[in-house]
């Protein structure tokens, strides 16, 4: 769903064969991000290579076919075709190409596997489920019709909801860190770190200390709304800090939080089977996280 939702928003793609091709693709491409950089046939890394070209292919075509039918389309592939630099020179086939790679990238994986993590949490949390439920039925005895959408305004009264994704991304936190490259020696605790040396900030346990979060491998999205100041400390850094903060924050909050009002308010689901979480080197279900859904 939110694959589909990314193309959409990105290339106004919504069925055929786009992207039934692109999502194998893409999810080659994922496994390689995060594997050994061994450029062998046969392991992850090489494979997502392959999957990368097979996707900048994909893309190609896509721009092609943009080009040949130039008509407005309400998507970012037709701004990224709009867009100039300083001198006027329309950005390059590689850097729209690169550009629509990244945002698919960081944007689709982040937000499916925080989704599944919320509906596990909830299944296995009900107190937490009730509070949720009741905050957007809430929401929805406000409209004259079961089919009016989601405003603005009611958006923002999610402060429930904006807590369990929080507390959702504090324990199974989609990504570990971040890297950087020093651009001078530096100096830290005593250590000299050289210019140009590439360094990974692994943040995770930050979330797991018990000083910051007590109790801090239990479920408890009521911290986030007792304590409205967690958000803002400097031990805070889900979506990066300062200037490399994730741009897409809060465009994430929202997808998530409009499916859970659809989904709390007109269904209620069931585990089927046991369901084996992975933390390492990325939050996933393997197996798969399987439910059954019947109607609210």
């Amino acid at each position: 769903m939110i694959l589909m939702l990314m193309l959409k928003m990105i290339a106004n793609v919504e069925s055929g064969p786009i992207p039934e091709a692109f999502k194998p693709e893409f999810l080659t491409l994922i496994d390689g991000t995060i594997s050994l950089p061994l450029n062998i046939p046969g392991t992850h890394y090489y494979n997502g290579l392959k999957a990368r070209e097979n996707i900048i292919s994909i893309i190609r075509r896509m721009i092609k076919e943009r080009r040949a039918c130039p008509s407005s389309q309400p998507d970012m592939l037709d701004s990224l075709l709009q867009i100039e630099d300083s001198n006027h020179k329309k950005i390059s086939d590689e850097n729209i190409i690169d550009q629509v790679i990244t945002i698919i990238h960081s944007g689709y994986e982040t937000v499916s596997t925080t989704t599944m993590m919320i509906i596990k949490y909830l299944h296995d949390h009900p107190k937490a489920l009730q509070d949720l439920r009741e905050e957007h039925l809430a929401i929805r005895e406000q409209k004259q019709s079961s089919t009016d959408p989601i405003n603005w305004e009611e958006y923002k009264t999610m402060r429930f909801t904006r807590a369990v994704i929080f507390e959702t991304l504090r324990l199974a936190a989609v990504t570990n860190g971040g890297m950087r490259k020093t651009t001078r020696d530096m100096e830290l605790n005593g250590y000299v770190v050289p210019k140009g040396w590439r360094i990974y900030l692994y943040t995770r346990e930050l979330y797991h200390d018990p000083i910051l979060y007590p109790e801090p491998l239990s479920f408890n999205p009521w911290r986030w709304t007792k304590d409205t100041n967690l958000e803002g400390h400097k031990y805070f850094m889900l979506f990066g800090r300062g200037g490399r903060l994730c741009a897409g924050k809060e465009l994430a909050f929202v997808v998530i939080s409009i499916f859970l009002h659809y989904f709390v308010t007109k269904f209620r689901w069931e585990e089927i089977g046991e369901c084996k979480l992975v933390e390492f080197p990325k939050v996933r279900a393997p197996n798969g996280l399987f439910i059954r859904v019947s109607n609210y």
